[in-house]
């Protein structure tokens, strides 16, 4: 399945945010150029390390590309701008302004390409009172309110375990991408666009639940721990030998549980009532349930939930999950040969698109350039 094989894409970015962005389209078979200085991408030099390779930037880069150009040389620029010409996307992931500096932002290349899609992932946006700051992910989410709703209850903000405002811009950069190719592909009169996707934006918009908190009442949402702001119990539990997590968001699902518990009775208790009283009352329904849940293991209590239909879950950590029976049967890792890269995560048609093709030394398609084939499949 290569839904975008005959695309090609020029990749200016570097790191994270703009690397994961088109290691997806490279996924689906895009041709990925990804146009780096003579130092090369910044990750290509955080650890750890396999055979001398950043496994980050392997990881991120899989499947592309490396051309070295210095688009501050009239030559190297003129090299950039012969690529322009058959290329159908641009990424970039410069701060605002210095791409017109290089003499490669959207506007000068569109008079020159006209349907050319050019995509400028930032932290703030290409517009706006913040455009112009530097931020990495841990500022996006500490500007965005979900660091503010996050940590323990009554606890201080705590970043998300993960680089959530890159990896959820390239999300979004890929989607938008692959939207606009679809539209200039539907009509062949139509030119390409500008999409201008900032990681502040992209947080707050997927905030859905801290969102709904707010223009309801005006108030920000706090950190309140593993409980869910607007369901109960909905929550980590504790069982005799460490925590479950049990999510119950409605009525049926809350009885079920109760009969679990043998306590039926607890379904058509007041406190208990609907999900707003037991939000109410969730420190008295965690105290009943803890006294259920301290009887067994974290094992014992999911099998007893599972079998009644009620979600619940040990708390796992990522070696857990790459190492689960479940991780092989859904192919969640794929041998690259000396390691392990995670995979595109959506089946089409019940298959996992695979990118046999590993990340590219420096410079490695240089000499393609020159010759001007770089359309043709390169050795590794």
């Amino acid at each position: 399945m290569q839904p975008l094989k005959g695309i090609t894409v020029l990749d200016l970015s570097r790191v994270l945010a703009g690397p994961y962005c088109t290691a997806m389209l490279a996924d689906l078979g895009a041709e990925v150029v990804k146009v780096e200085s003579g130092q090369g991408d910044d990750s290509r030099h955080i650890a750890p390390y396999v055979e001398g390779e950043s496994l980050y930037f392997s990881m991120l880069n899989r499947g592309k590309k490396s051309l070295c150009l210095n688009l501050k040389d009239p030559q190297d620029l003129e090299r950039f701008h012969r690529l322009c010409e058959r290329a159908d996307v641009v990424v970039e992931n410069f701060r605002p302004g210095v791409t017109e500096r290089l003499g490669i932002d959207e506007a000068t290349l569109r008079a020159r390409y006209p349907r050319l899609i050019y995509c400028s992932i930032s932290g703030f946006g290409q517009s706006g009172a913040m455009r112009a700051k530097p931020a990495y992910d841990i500022i996006a989410q500490a500007l965005s309110g979900m660091m503010a709703a996050t940590g323990p209850d009554g606890g201080m903000p705590t970043r998300i375990g993960e680089s959530l405002g890159d990896v959820c811009a390239g999300m979004f950069a890929s989607w938008s991408i692959a939207a606009a190719l679809f539209a200039r592909e539907r009509d062949p009169e139509r030119q390409g666009c500008h999409l201008d996707v900032s990681m502040l934006d992209c947080l707050f918009s997927m905030q859905v639940t801290n969102l709904a908190q707010f223009v309801a009442s005006g108030q920000a949402p706090s950190p309140i721990g593993n409980r869910h702001p607007l369901s109960a119990p909905f929550d980590s539990f504790e069982a005799n030998d460490g925590q479950v997590i049990i999510a119950v968001i409605n009525n049926t699902l809350f009885s079920r549980l109760a009969e679990c518990m043998q306590v039926p009775e607890l379904a058509e208790d007041a406190r208990f009532v609907d999900d707003e009283q037991r939000c109410l009352h969730q420190a008295e329904l965690k105290a009943l349930i803890e006294d259920w849940t301290g009887q067994f293991t974290v094992e014992e209590v999911c099998a007893r939930l599972d079998q009644a239909g009620v979600p619940a879950s040990p708390i796992w950590n990522i070696a857990q999950l790459a190492e689960s029976r479940h991780a092989e049967d859904r192919q969640l890792l794929l041998d690259m040969g000396h390691w392990r890269s995670p995979a595109q995560p959506v089946f089409f048609n019940g298959r996992r698109v695979v990118c046999d093709r590993p990340a590219p030394t420096l410079g490695q398609h240089n000499a393609c350039l020159e010759s001007q084939h770089l359309d043709k499949e390169i050795d590794a």
